[in-house]
């Protein structure tokens, strides 16, 4: 401060022809000794330490530089603000002195801890850490400040698994507990939102008993003191640091120390027999003085390696720079004028509180590079260093600038880190600290409860759900015609399933369904080469033809059934199904009734086979399976079978089927061929007691006995067969009844032929009769 003010004297652009004094208070970072500071300056006494003499109006106090607690910085400006004595703090950091309701003549050349807390929570989820304790001083400047951060942590989706704090003049043992908080918590990652004096107390006591290794993350108040350097639990920490600057000529100032200043300053004198061990010998003789020798003369500042000595990290000095040179700077605004590129200023001019305050707010200029100005809130643009305690070669932790934080990017820009950073226990990778693992792919997280968000279980996605992502907080369904892979990472288009060529099963219906044509055409063939036998010619062959060719059709059109579904084959299978099955029934009938009408043609005067001859079977046939046409065409002009995946059956897959367009229609179907087989057999049952040349009515019952049973086990299996099982049963169904069909019927006549041929003619059958 004495520095900036003496340039400021010895300038000729900044307030010409004006010099600035200065009073020097000691708040001792206590709240009673700031209020009383306070009146002080109200009052225009005289300091506690040291004041200048060569102030161009003498008791005039223009503005105050500090203080460097927030707290007792609101004390100061609570007393001082409603005399509009502005109060420019250089660490003062709280962010409830940004509200200009209470606090409105306070300004700060520092950032805000709003901004601090924010960049500390950026910094916090950029390297992924969910799981965090915090540590924080118990003053205005930690509890604001660790409000703020964890408000912005909440933001940011960071747990806190705990959040003590405690002060550097509390006990041992509450300090203690805290120093066990901290080593027994499983969050590897610790904020510390702390002033320097009050760290050093936790450290301290953290140094007797190490905990685990612990990732500290600092605030500005902290984690720039070289005296913590020291202490190896913090190797690795990281933070936010006021921004590292370089004041020409500093250094040359501080080390212009002769001993008539020095004896001029309580201070000074303090200062400089601390650091030689030795005694000035003037004033008041304490008792650590006796202990030391006497100063000689032959001290030389030069020699001294201490951080007064040092100004190669100035940061919070520079603060108080630029805190001297906005006050200057305002006052230059409020006095002088600038006419004909020269400045004049009135030295005569008595300053108002009020308009010190006023140029403050418009202050915008450069110093050594960098801006100062304050906006609304009396804060200056947030900018930050992230610093790293770095372990050296030599093995000594040295503090490194690794990046950068600016607040006036854009968002998502703020944070640049430009070099490697050393962590805990000096590891290359960073630390996790989560309080539960991600959940990988194809899980979601549960909540633990009674536990913050951040602590959860993995647990797989149900059945038909994935989740693409890690830590997914639900799983998602897949759309209907895809399903999840083993993984339930992704989802896959289902297998789409349907009774295909490719299959065993499909070999074997089609094997049967062909071997039955075969059967058909070839019994077909022994019936027409042997068609003037008595037996072909007593068993109506032309009916027998006809049935033949229908059931040859009946085995051919199970074939439809196999294969994957089209419009067209959906609309055959079921109409060529009904067709065949009537015209194969119809000619069934046929037989029965020539057969009953045959016996009735015997009786004496009995004249009805004239009414039931070939034209009137073959009409008899025609007329039944037109009923059927009729019934089909219908069903296919007004709801016909179409293709359609099944979606339900199965969820892992999809069914290819032919969805039946209008029930009503394929059980019409079915129910019309039920119809004339159970006519058949009633009419073959009433038949079977005729004379053994016409036995044929024996076989037809049987052979319709076993159709019935067939197509009435049919229907419950069909209703409960699932995919492609149904049409398999359907087949079966076909299948078993056609065979049932040519078997009873033909196969008997087709053994005599072929094995037995002398019972074949009109004699045995007299003689039979």
């Amino acid at each position: 401060m004495i520095f900036a003010i003496e340039e400021i004297n010895n300038s000729t652009e900044l307030l010409p022809g004006i010099r600035l004094g200065y009073r020097i208070y000691d708040s001792c970072a206590s709240v009673p000794v700031a209020v009383h500071v306070a009146f002080q300056l109200s009052n225009g006494q005289d300091p506690v330490f040291n004041k200048s003499s060569n102030c161009s109006q003498t008791g005039m106090v223009v503005a105050v530089v500090g203080d460097s607690g927030s707290t007792t910085s609101i004390t100061l400006s609570r007393i001082i603000g409603p005399f509009n004595i502005p109060l420019v703090s250089h660490f003062a950091t709280c962010a409830c002195l940004s509200d200009k309701q209470q606090y409105p003549t306070f300004f700060r050349t520092i950032p805000s801890d709003q901004f601090q807390a924010d960049a500390l929570a950026k910094l916090v989820n950029h390297f992924g850490w969910t799981w965090i304790g915090a540590v924080r001083s118990d003053s205005d400047y930690g509890n604001y400040g660790m409000a703020s951060f964890l408000a912005a942590a909440q933001r940011e989706g960071i747990c806190v698994e705990y959040s003590v704090s405690f002060y550097r003049t509390d006990s041992r043992s509450k300090i203690q507990r805290v120093a066990d908080v901290i080593r027994r918590s499983t969050a590897i990652v610790v904020v510390a939102f702390t002033a320097s004096g009050d760290m050093r107390v936790l450290l301290e006591e953290l140094a007797r008993e190490p905990p685990p290794p612990r990732q500290w993350i600092g605030s500005e108040g902290w984690i720039t003191d070289p005296n913590f350097l020291r202490y190896s639990v913090c190797a690795g920490a990281i933070g936010v640091a006021i921004q590292q600057s370089v004041i020409p000529g500093l250094r040359d100032f501080l080390l212009d120390l002769p001993p008539t200043k020095v004896a001029a300053s309580s201070v000074l004198k303090e200062f400089w027999e601390d650091a030689f061990n030795c005694s000035l010998g003037k004033g008041v003789v304490s008792f650590s003085d006796l202990q030391r020798r006497n100063c000689d003369g032959t001290e030389d500042i030069k020699t001294l390696k201490n951080p007064y000595t040092d100004t190669s990290q100035l940061r919070i000095s520079n603060m108080v720079y630029k805190a001297v040179y906005a006050i200057a700077h305002a006052i230059h605004n409020a006095v002088c004028q600038e006419t004909n590129l020269t400045t004049s200023c009135d030295k005569n001019t008595r300053l108002a509180y009020k308009q010190v305050v006023t140029k403050l707010q418009k202050v915008n200029f450069s110093r050594n590079g960098y801006p100062v100005s304050f906006d609304a809130n009396g804060d200056p643009v947030a900018f930050y260093e992230l610093v790293n305690w770095q372990k050296s070669e030599s093995g000594v932790i040295e503090l490194v600038t690794v990046g950068y934080y600016d607040a006036s990017l854009p968002k998502g820009q703020e944070f640049h880190i430009n070099r490697n950073i050393s962590w805990v226990e000096g590891g290359t990778q960073v630390p996790v600290s989560v309080c539960s693992q991600s959940c990988p792919l194809g899980t979601r997280k549960v909540l633990e409860k009674g536990k913050p968000i951040c602590c959860y279980d993995c647990i797989s996605c149900p059945e038909g759900e994935i989740s693409n992502t890690t830590d997914s907080p639900d799983c998602f369904p897949c759309p209907s015609e895809l399903w999840p892979n083993a993984q339930r990472d992704a989802c896959f288009p289902k297998p789409v399933e349907f009774l295909s060529y490719d299959e065993v099963l499909a070999i074997i219906l089609a094997a049967f369904s062909v071997s039955g044509a075969c059967l058909a055409i070839i019994t077909a063939a022994i019936f027409f080469h042997h068609r003037t036998t008595p037996i072909v010619r007593a068993n109506n062959s032309e009916l027998s033809f006809l049935l033949l060719f229908s059931l040859t059709l009946c085995f051919l059109c199970s074939l439809t059934f196999i294969g994957a579904p089209s419009d067209w084959s959906c609309m055959l299978r079921h109409t060529a199904f009904g067709v065949t099955f009537v015209l194969c029934i119809s000619c069934v009938l046929g037989k029965t009734v020539v057969v009953l009408m045959a016996f009735k043609a015997t009786l004496p005067g009995s004249n009805v086979m004239k009414w039931f001859g070939p034209p009137q079977q073959r009409m008899t046939v025609v007329f039944f399976t037109f009923i059927q046409i009729i019934i089909c065409t219908v069903w296919l002009l007004l709801s016909p079978p179409y293709p359609m995946k099944n979606l339900s059956t199965y969820k892992e897959k999809i069914i290819l089927e032919c969805a039946l367009g209008s029930a009503v229609g394929f059980w019409a179907v079915l129910g019309y061929i039920g119809l004339l087989a159970v006519f058949c057999f009633v009419l073959a049952v009433l038949a079977r007691k005729l004379p053994d040349n016409f036995n044929e009515a024996k076989l037809i019952t049987f052979s319709m006995l076993i159709f019935c049973a067939v197509w009435l086990t049919f229907i419950p299996a069909y209703v409960s067969s699932p995919g492609k099982f149904t049409v398999a049963v359907e087949i079966f169904a076909i299948l078993a009844s056609s065979f049932g069909l040519i078997l009873s019927i033909f196969a008997p006549k087709c053994f005599i032929i072929l094995l037995q041929p002398e019972k074949n003619c009109k004699k045995f059958l007299i003689i039979k009769n």
